[in-house]
């Protein structure tokens, strides 16, 4: 068969007669794979980098992740840029923005420097993320989202495994320089984005989608567990990694093992997670996230309380990572309740909601944590415990008109 040109137009079920390595859910691969390339060697260095070069405490953290989550509070933008550029596209120019902000990180070790470095690479992180889950859910079918969404989560964690696997064994070993690192990081990233824009047509998804805000009342649960999952989110990013290095003095090589173990655990057990969302259901598989995170949280708060060592402390950030993996259920309950053409618009004004407190709460709770760590991680395990009761709302089977336990019976999406 004759292979189309980079820029003929491929409707998606013609494009799954292709081989494997010209199709969509490839293209999804590369791009899983390119984006823990920059943002995990990025989230890896940051803090030992402020630490050491620009000498940050708990205040100017807090101020570095609010101005980096900037950008992702003003996510729905990208439904306007879609006017203009299509999702595949824009996918690919965000991740050129975000391996360019990681490569020139190292040369700007001030606080203004890291805050002009970060929010480039952020752009380039949060409308990526915003498109790419939207084409998720366009270029995957129902039936089969958990599973592939689960082997998208592996494919993301061994990318983020080779990156973390490469700093434990070179960065004492070879002396190596933050910007070396960050600029071979996000370089590759940059390279990839480049290999998809020419090697991969863009494929079509057969429901035109709106390019305009969409809100709708049935898809209230949906917003408000967004809401929450980036307020807790924000926590964790933000001050549990923090942690480590301030409270427990942990070094780049260190920290980096810690995120190698996280992500083989992710490897092994991110397609179980996907299978066990297939077989339960979204409301099961998020009520047992949300219940573990309430533990890991106050676990967190215990071990300022009690002195708990750095070992639990480990133990509890793989946890951590290992609950989140299981997020993904959040999306396929979305792809269930959604009309065809909401997917786009709905993804942008739900990672808007998603980033609502985090533009404001690492700045807030950086005075606190100078005063009370604990409290920080406290609040987090409440926030935690609000999404289980809310998680509790899912019918077992979604659909639209059946958005919450409350419905009787599915019944055709309404406009409202």
């Amino acid at each position: 068969m004759t292979m189309p040109r980079r820029r003929v137009r491929v409707p998606l079920a013609e494009a799954r007669g292709y081989p494997f390595h010209r199709r969509p859910v490839f293209l999804l691969c590369l791009m899983a794979a390119a984006m823990p390339l920059a943002f995990a060697t990025w989230s890896a260095l940051l803090n030992n980098f402020v630490i050491e070069a620009a000498q940050f405490s708990g205040v100017e953290i807090g101020w570095l992740h609010s101005v980096r989550e900037i950008p992702g509070f003003l996510a729905v933008g990208v439904i306007f840029v879609l006017v203009f550029v299509r999702e595949q596209l824009l996918a690919l120019i965000s991740l050129l923005a975000l391996g360019l902000g990681t490569a020139v990180t190292a040369q700007f070790p001030s606080f203004q420097g890291l805050l002009m470095t970060t929010l480039i690479a952020s752009i380039g992180f949060h409308y990526y993320e915003t498109v790419n889950q939207s084409l998720q859910l366009q270029w995957i079918e129902k039936g089969r989202a958990p599973q592939v969404l689960g082997w998208l989560v592996a494919v993301g964690s061994g990318a983020s495994l080779l990156a973390y696997g490469a700093l434990v064994v070179t960065w004492r070993a070879f002396d190596l320089s933050y910007a070396l690192v960050y600029g071979l990081a996000g370089g590759a990233t940059m390279l990839i984005a480049l290999y998809c824009l020419l090697a991969f047509p863009r494929f079509e998804a057969p429901d035109p989608q709106l390019r305009r805000i969409v809100l709708r009342r049935r898809y209230w649960l949906y917003y408000a567990l967004q809401f929450l999952a980036g307020a807790r989110r924000q926590i964790f990013v933000v001050f549990a990694a923090f942690m480590m290095v301030e409270h427990f003095g942990m070094d780049v090589h260190q920290i980096t093992a810690l995120f190698l173990v996280n992500f083989v655990a992710n490897m092994a057990f991110a397609p179980l997670m996907g299978r066990m969302v297939a077989r339960f259901g979204e409301r099961r598989a998020l009520m047992f996230e949300y219940t573990g995170l309430v533990g890991v949280f106050l676990g967190y708060g215990g071990l300022y309380w009690f002195g708990w060592g750095v070992l639990l402390a480990g133990a509890l950030y793989v946890l951590d990572h290992l609950f989140f993996a299981l997020a993904f259920a959040l999306k396929t309950y979305f792809q269930k309740i959604a009309a065809p053409g909401d997917i786009a618009a709905t993804a942008a004004v739900a990672f808007t909601i998603n980033h609502i407190a985090a533009v404001f709460l690492p700045a807030t709770l950086g005075y606190l944590w100078v005063t009370e760590p604990s409290a920080v991680f406290v609040l987090a395990a409440g926030l935690a415990l609000s999404s289980l009761g809310l998680a509790a709302l899912i019918p077992r089977h979604p659909a639209p008109g059946r958005e919450t336990i409350f419905a009787r019976r599915a019944r055709p999406a309404a406009a409202e």
